[in-house]
Order: structure tokens, then C-alpha cells, then sequence
């Protein structure tokens, strides 16, 4: 959920606040990158013969492959650029996006939520909730989602637009059509298979791009202790200490703001993501096993955690190397600059020609990530639950692999269209909160009550998502209009926190007036109802292969982060 929460201004002005003195050479890279994910795409082709090919990868891949695909997924244009801002804003405060905001609900996904997912052999996590709830559920959730896929991905689109307006030059408008295209090219190649292995690859060359950036602008601010000496005479003391957090969530009160961000984050906003968010999901349903799916995202989980340090602290970093986000810091002119330029800034600052195009390409990579996988979630969903159960049921497989194509190229128009949504934002990390408390929240409160509350029937199922969704609807009114007074991230905790509480309560309410589904229906679908033994999924021989032991394992990094920053 990292990328899901910050406030940094990710501002519109921001396109033309920076120019990357790039020289041929790191041109050169950059083309080769495109020529090699485009290359992927094509040798991807060759495996798809049906529509589950092209949206599912077949169910074909190893665990350790949808493990990175899962974190890369992730790791897309708001998490680079939006969490380095948060590391230059917010200092060790950002590390919350990660270790409570990301790992538990990965664990959690992974232990209790997957078996059911994967078990039930569904496509889809709408189609899950049509098999528990009723039809006209999964058809709600379709759409929520599938409007939700197109505006995340218009994010992507946006920010990955800035970076090759910086790079080339290219009009704004320009440059969101090129990154659109490419995406479509190669997901529309080779499916799920070519954005899969794409984001592996992707997450490898953010890594080759992130680390060296991270240690080069260490040495340069002399070390750990160097950056705390240097943030605590520029007057950022408070970016050293993770708790109690009030200038992230805008909270006074240090207990207040402690409960917000492990509540407000840890549980209603984080798990409303990572369990249910189709996109996340949908690389563990391609993996070949049930335990390689239960596996998916307690790899994805270490990875998580680690990546952390190479995002907050170059942000950091940023604070007191780059000039005009210091003096962002200070009060003084930044010349244009944002906390959305963290990332580039340094970049020019730190790296030589040469290596800058890797950084370049790793740049253009998470941005490419994290649109794909919108674009892939969404064409399945549009595919499965709406087209095939909805619109054109029965007719053959071919058919609908041709509808799968054609709504890629569908959604990779509309995300276009919806990165000029994102330009005119003034803060787009707002937007995509907001986004999310409509979104994933609600449909989390819906899934956990009906998973472990076999008296829940269809029509709360609906009902709940429709209330839970205005409920977060009307605090965000509320808050645009002045009738509630709250920062970005105060209003996000809050309409998360009403749309659990709706969602719940009136699914509650209506199931008291109706019939739930007969018990031999809920097999499978409901905890209690599930058999222990059908709940259990077959283990793989080796220690690491455990998923308690990953677990415990995930959980107890996560502590010492905390633990080791307490302390330097």
C-alpha cells in the first residue's frame, strides 16, 4: 500500500520544473531497454493459445517469478516518485508505508485470504464475491474496479510522462501517448505472461537504479550520521523519528496520530488494499500451485521491506543535497522545484552520463510497471466479469481472448484519457488516496464480514459496497467543501475509517431482513463452513518453502527497522 498514501505535491507545474542533461550514450540504453521489453512481449505471444493464457498466464508460473511481479506491481511511478517525496518531506515517517502499511496485510493476504482465493479456482476477485454473494455484486464490483484500474493507471501514465518530458523535451500530451503506446505494444503482445516477466525485469533494473543512488548520495552527505547532522541543523529534526508521525497524518496529538497511522494505515486503509486489490492479486493467481500462490506475496513481502531504504532515504537525501528541495525545507525559493522532483533532481546531481540512462530506464520502468499491471487487471476483469457473465455469456474461447485484446487497447485509450485527469490535480497523492478509501475499503469491510459471517446474504453483499463507497464519498464532499477541516492524509484515515463502519453495519442491518445462501452453497467460500483440511494448502518440502516461516520471518524485519532507526 506504500504507494497509495503520501502528500508530497505532485503538482501539474511540475512537467516543466526539470530537464535531465542526459548525453547520447544514456539514450542509447534507454532505446535498448524499450527494444528488450518489447522483445518480451513478442517471445510471450507464442505461449498464448486461450483467453486464460492471455489474462491468467495459464496459472503457469513460479512462485518466485508472481512473488516480484507482485512487489513490482507495486513499485510504480507514485511509489518512486510520490514515496522519495514523502522521504524529503516526511524523513523516517515514510518508512509507515511499508512496515505497517504493506507487510501485515501482505501476511495476512498470504495466511488466510489466498487459500480461498485459489482454492475456489475463480478469475477474479469480483467473481469471488459473485460466488459468495450474488451476481449483481460481482457486477458492481467489476465496474468500481475497472473505472478505479483505468484512473490508477492514468497516474502511472501522468508521472511517467514527466520523466520523458524531462528526458526529451516532449509537449506533456506528447509524452502520455508515447508511454501509452509502449505499454500497450508489449501487454497487448503477449498478456499477462509479457507484463509479468516485464515487471521481473523491471523490478530489477529500479534496483540497479535505486541502490547506487542511494550509496553515492550517502558518501556524498558523509554518511548516516552525516544526513542526521545536516537535517538537524537545516531544522528537520522531526524527519528523524518515526513516531508518532503527526506531519504525515496531521495529527497534534501524539497518541491521536499514533492510532491514525496504525489503524488508519496499518489495518482499514492497507488491508482494504493488499488483500483485495485485483492488480496485486491477480500475479498470485498466475502462479502454477496453490502454495506457490500462498507463497506470492510473503516473497514479494522481503523484497517490500528492503526496498523501503532505497526510496525514503535518496528523499531524504534530496532534503539537503538538492537545492531547491532544501530550500523547499527551509521556507526559501525553489526555483519550480516540488518534492515530486526528489528523484529526478538527484539523479542529475549524483549520477554521470552514462549510468544515468540506467537510472533512466529504471525510472521509465516503474512507471511502465505500474500502469501494465493496471492495464492487465483491468482487461481481465472486463474480459471475465463483465463481458463474459454479463454481456456475452457462452460463446467460445477465442472469442473471448479477441475481447481481451481489444479491451487492452480500450484501456490503455481510456488511461491516456485519464492522465490528463491526473495534470490537472494539484496533488495527485491525494487523488490516489482518495481514490482507494472509495474503492478498496468498502470492498475489504464487504469480503472479511462475508468471509467469516456465513449469515451474510447477497444483496448486503451490494448493498454494503454501494454504502461503503458513499460513505467515503460524502467525507471526501465534506472535506473539499470545508464542512470538515482536514489535511489530505487526515481525510483519507477518516473516510477509510466511515466506509469500514457503513459497509459493515448496513451489511449487518440487511442480512437481518434476508435469507442467506443454503451452507452447501458457502463451501469453500465462508471460514467456517470450509473444512480444515480444504482450507489447508499442501505444503512444498524445504524450511523456505514454509509459509509461517516466511511470515515470521517478514514480520520480524519489518520490527527491526523500526528497532535499528530508533537507535542510529
Amino acid at each position: 500500500m506504500s504507494a497509495v498514501l503520501g502528500s508530497p505535491v505532485l503538482a501539474a507545474g511540475t512537467t516543466g520544473a526539470t530537464r535531465i542533461d542526459a548525453g547520447a550514450g544514456d539514450y542509447v540504453l534507454v532505446a535498448l531497454y524499450f527494444v528488450v521489453v518489447l522483445g518480451i512481449g513478442l517471445l510471450a505471444r507464442r505461449r498464448i493459445s486461450s483467453s486464460l493464457d492471455f489474462l491468467l498466464s495459464g496459472r503457469s508460473l513460479p512462485a518466485w517469478v508472481t512473488g516480484l511481479a507482485f512487489v513490482s506491481a507495486n513499485l510504480g511511478a507514485i511509489e518512486l516518485l510520490g514515496q522519495a517525496a514523502n522521504g524529503a518531506q516526511f524523513g523516517e515517517q515514510a518508512f509507515h508505508y511499508y512496515w505497517i502499511g504493506a507487510i501485515p496485510a501482505m501476511v495476512f493476504l498470504a495466511l488466510v485470504m489466498m487459500p480461498f482465493y485459489y482454492g475456489s479456482k475463480v478469475r477474479s476477485v469480483p467473481e469471488f464475491l459473485g460466488r459468495r454473494f450474488d451476481a449483481k455484486t460481482q457486477r458492481l464490483q467489476g465496474l468500481l474496479f475497472a473505472l478505479a484500474s483505468v484512473l490508477l493507471a492514468g497516474v502511472n501514465l501522468y508521472a511517467m510522462a514527466i520523466v520523458v518530458n524531462a528526458l526529451l523535451g516532449l509537449p506533456t500530451w506528447l509524452a502520455i501517448v508515447l508511454a501509452g503506446v509502449i505499454v500497450l505494444a508489449y501487454t497487448f503482445l503477449g498478456g499477462l505472461s509479457a507484463a509479468i516477466y516485464n515487471e521481473v525485469l523491471q523490478f530489477f533494473v529500479i534496483v540497479a537504479t535505486m541502490v547506487p543512488l542511494t550509496l553515492v548520495g550517502l558518501h556524498r552527505v558523509g554518511g548516516w550520521g552525516g544526513l542526521v547532522q545536516q537535517l538537524t541543523d537545516q531544522g528537520s529534526g522531526s524527519m528523524l523519528q518515526a513516531f508518532p508521525g503527526s506531519d504525515l497524518t496531521g495529527i497534534a496529538s501524539g497518541v491521536g496520530s499514533t492510532v491514525g497511522v496504525v489503524l488508519g494505515l496499518g489495518f482499514v486503509t492497507s488491508f482494504g488494499y493488499w488483500t483485495t486489490n485485483f492488480t496485486e492479486v491477480q500475479r498470485a493467481f498466475s502462479a502454477r500451485s496453490a502454495s506457490a500462490a500462498q507463497r506470492t506475496p510473503l516473497i514479494a513481502a522481503f523484497p517490500k521491506v528492503l526496498i523501503a531504504l532505497v526510496i525514503i532515504i535518496p528523499g531524504m537525501i534530496a532534503a539537503v543535497l538538492v537545492p531547491g528541495i532544501a530550500a523547499l525545507k527551509t521556507g526559501g525559493s525553489s526555483g519550480g522545484a516540488t518534492y515530486n522532483d526528489a528523484v529526478p533532481l538527484l539523479l542529475d546531481e549524483l549520477l554521470p552520463n552514462g549510468f544515468l540512462g540506467v537510472a533512466l530506464a529504471g525510472l521509465l520502468a516503474a512507471f511502465m510497471a505500474g500502469m501494465a499491471a493496471n492495464v492487465s487487471s483491468f482487461n481481465t476483469v472486463v474480459t471475465y466479469d463483465l463481458w463474459q457473465d454479463w454481456v456475452r455469456p457462452g460463446r467460445d474461447d477465442q472469442h473471448y481472448l479477441r475481447v481481451g485484446r481489444a479491451v487492452t487497447v480500450i484501456g490503455t485509450a481510456l488511461a491516456i484519457g485519464t492522465a490528463f485527469i491526473a495534470a490537472g490535480f494539484t496533488n495527485i497523492m491525494d487523488y490516489i488516496q482518495t481514490l482507494f478509501s472509495f474503492f478498496n475499503v468498502p470492498l475489504f469491510a464487504v469480503f472479511v464480514l462475508g468471509l467469516f459471517w456465513k449469515r451474510m446474504t447477497g444483496s448486503a453483499g451490494f448493498w454494503g459496497l454501494v454504502s461503503g463507497t458513499l460513505g467515503a464519498v460524502v467525507v471526501f464532499v465534506l472535506n473539499q467543501t470545508g464542512a470538515l477541516a482536514l489535511s489530505g492524509q487526515g481525510s483519507s484515515f477518516l473516510g477509510g475509517g466511515v466506509a469500514t463502519v457503513v459497509a459493515v453495519l448496513v451489511g449487518w442491518l440487511v442480512s437481518k431482513a434476508g435469507r442467506p445462501k443454503p451452507e452447501s452453497e458457502l463451501r469453500g467460500l465462508v471460514w467456517s463452513l470450509t473444512p480444515a483440511a480444504e482450507r489447508a494448502v499442501p505444503r512444498e518440502p524445504g524450511v523456505l518453502r514454509s509459509p509461517a516461516v516466511l511470515s515470521v520471518s517478514v514480520l520480524a524485519l519489518a520490527a527491526a527497522g523500526y528497532v535499528v532507526f530508533a537507535v542510529i
